[in-house]
């Protein structure tokens, strides 16, 4: 009987432990690439060739060592990226990158002339990118920066303002990230409203449709 009370005791010390760490989790908001860009100080496409856990503060940080292969975004900031940083911890919302493994498209923050970086910003291997993103990082997304794009998480949902861009990939069964994120960018026209941009084949030029996707 005796061993019921300690039991009893565990269960509940590792209920505790168990909420503590939900609690604790890195939680980000879905965001659109052109989002990502548009909010984000620096924008690079570069390879992880180095990592250093640096001891500052209770949780640590890591430094990656970067070499940089092309700067989209932040020229007035650092004008070339050598170290980029990010929390230790994925539950702090740190990213773990691959050494000399991969080129990333890295977006994030600067701080005391320091690029900061996490599981919030936008991070991926650029093999994985779409043409649409590419180019979208390129040039696309700096035309939109003005325009506001407006998630849609149930129906129904409407635009209130000409410069949004309605947002519908969560609605998919097929999940994140969608087609809008993956193939379109919110532009702003020159009539000043904003609409899904698609870029085509050559022969079929180029395509705006406010209804589309």
């Amino acid at each position: 009987m005796r061993s019921l009370p300690l039991l009893l005791a565990f269960l509940l010390f590792s209920l505790v432990c168990l909420m503590y760490q939900a609690s604790d989790a890195c939680s980000c908001a879905m965001s659109h690439p052109q989002d990502a860009y548009c909010h984000s100080d620096i924008v690079i496409r570069a390879k992880i060739v180095g990592k250093k856990l640096l001891d500052d503060g209770p949780f640590g940080t890591l430094r990656y060592t970067v070499k940089q292969m092309k700067m989209y975004k932040g020229f007035e900031k650092i004008q070339h990226v050598q170290y980029i940083y990010t929390h230790d911890s994925e539950s702090m919302c740190g990213v773990k990158l691959d050494i000399n493994k991969y080129q990333y498209l890295i977006t994030g923050r600067v701080h005391d002339g320091k690029l900061y970086t996490g599981l919030c910003n936008f991070i991926e291997r650029w093999e994985r990118l779409t043409l649409a993103q590419k180019k979208g990082i390129n040039h696309r997304y700096q035309l939109g920066c003005n325009c506001r794009i407006k998630p849609c998480h149930s129906l129904p949902c409407f635009v209130t303002s000409k410069n949004e861009c309605l947002w519908t990939d969560m609605l998919s069964h097929f999940g994140f990230p969608g087609y809008q994120s993956r193939h379109y960018a919110c532009i702003q026209q020159k009539e000043g409203y904003c609409s899904w941009y698609r870029g085509m084949s050559a022969r079929d030029k180029l395509s705006v449709n406010t209804t589309d996707p």
